[in-house]
This record gives C-alpha cells, sequence and structure tokens, in this order.
C-alpha cells in the first residue's frame, strides 16, 4: 500500500489531501452542531484546541522544531482565527450548513480585496472577474428583497473577512516557520482566547459528547494539515476544484442528518463564486508558468 502511495504523481497526492481536507471540514461541521445544544462556541474551540495540542505532542517530540521568529503576525493570523471560526460555529446554528459553507467560499475574494488595500498589491483583470463573479454569487444566494438576511448570514459574511485575514497571514508565516509550529502557536494561542472568552466555564461534557469532542479535535487539526500537505504537493489550480466538494457534501449530510432542504439558488451562487476564484487561480498559475 505504502509503496502504490508513493508512486501517485504529486497531483493525485495533492488531490487526496484536499479530499482530506474537505471530508475533515464537513465531519467538523456536523461535530460542532452536535455539540452546540449543550456547549456554546468559544467551550468548543476549548475542546478542540486541548485536544490539537495533545494530538500535536508525538510530532512536536519528533520533529522539535516549534519555535516562531514571527510572534506579532502568529498573534495576528490566531486572532483573526480564533473570531472567524467562533463565527462559523455560531453560524453553524443559526443557517443551513450548505449556506454556511457556500458563504465560507468568499474567502478568496476578500483575500485579493485585503491584498489591495493593506499590502498594496495592484488589482489585475482576472482579480476584478473574480471579484464580480463574487458578488454576483453572494447576490444570488442571499436573494436581498426576497430573502431576509438574518444575523447567521451576517456572521458568516465576517468570519469569511477573517478567514481571509488568516489565509494573508498563513501564506507569510510559512515562508519562516515550519508546518508544525504554526499548527502548535494556532492552539497555543487560541486555547488561553477560548477560555478567556468563556469565562473559563465549561459545562460538563457527557458521555454522548465524547464522540463529538474527539471529531471536534481530530477533524481541526486534520483540515489544516490536509490543505498545507495539498498545497505543498500541486499547483492550487490543480487540486483547488476539489474544495467544491464539500458543498454537495455538506448539503447531503444537511439533508440526511437535519432535514435541511437543498436551496438551488445556493448551490448555483457557489458554483459562481467558485468558477471566479478558480478563474484567478489559475491565470495566476499560468503566469507563474510562464516566468
Amino acid at each position: 500500500m505504502q509503496s502504490i502511495l508513493k508512486a501517485l504523481h504529486p497531483n493525485i497526492k495533492g488531490s487526496l489531501w484536499m479530499l482530506g481536507m474537505v471530508v475533515s471540514l464537513c465531519l467538523l461541521a456536523v461535530a460542532a452542531r452536535e455539540l452546540s445544544s449543550r456547549h456554546g462556541p468559544f467551550e468548543i474551540q476549548i475542546m478542540r484546541h486541548s485536544l490539537s495540542l495533545i494530538f500535536l505532542i508525538p510530532f512536536i517530540l519528533k520533529y522539535r522544531n516549534i519555535r516562531t521568529i514571527k510572534f506579532p503576525l502568529q498573534l495576528l493570523r490566531n486572532t483573526s482565527h480564533f473570531c472567524a471560526t467562533s463565527g462559523w460555529v455560531i453560524a453553524i446554528t443559526l443557517i443551513p450548513l450548505s449556506e454556511v459553507f457556500a458563504i465560507e467560499f468568499t474567502t478568496p475574494i476578500w483575500v485579493a480585496v485585503l491584498a489591495v488595500l493593506f499590502l498594496g498589491e495592484k488589482i489585475s483583470f482576472p482579480k476584478i472577474v473574480s471579484l464580480l463573479f463574487g458578488i454576483i454569487g453572494i447576490i444570488i444566494i442571499l436573494r436581498p428583497g426576497f430573502n431576509v438576511v438574518g444575523v447567521g448570514t451576517l456572521i458568516m459574511i465576517f468570519s469569511a473577512i477573517g478567514f481571509a485575514i488568516t489565509n494573508t497571514t498563513t501564506k507569510a508565516l510559512t515562508r519562516h516557520d515550519s508546518l508544525i509550529s504554526v499548527l502548535f502557536w494556532m492552539s497555543a494561542i487560541q486555547l488561553p482566547l477560548s477560555l478567556i472568552a468563556s469565562l473559563f466555564k465549561i459545562n460538563m461534557i457527557l458521555l454522548e459528547d465524547i464522540p463529538w469532542v474527539l471529531l471536534i479535535g481530530l477533524c481541526g487539526i486534520l483540515s489544516h494539515y490536509s490543505l498545507t500537505k495539498a498545497m505543498q504537493l500541486a499547483e492550487a489550480s490543480l487540486v483547488n476544484p476539489v474544495d467544491f466538494l464539500r458543498l454537495p457534501l455538506i448539503s447531503i449530510l444537511g439533508f440526511y442528518i437535519y432535514q435541511e432542504s437543498i436551496d438551488i439558488f445556493v448551490i448555483i451562487g457557489a458554483l459562481i463564486i467558485f468558477l471566479g476564484n478558480y478563474y484567478a487561480i489559475w491565470n495566476e498559475s499560468k503566469r507563474n508558468k510562464l516566468n
């Protein structure tokens, strides 16, 4: 089995790791929804990051490389990620899972906007196309004038902006810090933030909670690890399409587990957002090959 995996092309390996991220995030959403009836969003964060640190111990002992030379950047990354994830958990309890994931697909668009506003990057034609597709997709999903835009939807939009800040700072961090270091500081910073936000209070974990708690911790760290490995092994333009599988998968889970209706407008809007994102990534990849 190991020899077969080694023989696979890096692009296939990258796609498999991306699929691992898709499954991890879908299971993470279901676990968070299951725990949300008895535990608040900050309590769920405490569970996630406590277990993540435990799961990381063997890797820390093996590689012994958790130092960071960009601690202020780690602090910014993890504060934004903490706020975004807390909003994500809240949104999961207020709106359908498919809508949460569809709005999350706008994150690359916000990354482009932030890069122009704060990093002085020039906005290229592909990024303009991506932005326009994103706006059209969001309008289709929200349908203002036909639907009431609820609190959960607004929270998820702000969470997508928070994830954009996280992604931008992560890209800068990985130039200096190892993957294990980034994962370690994620939990080492966000665990205290979660404890403070929850006022150091956590409801008793019941026996039926334990599988979901373990799933939260495991999938929380696996999603980040899988995404990083996918991007290391293959080009973003090749593995990014796999990410769109999140939407049909979470829609199916939401339908069968929570009897959530599958909204065709959410699917169409998310597809348009995704196409805009993919167009920008494909053009960037093409330009890099020419250079």
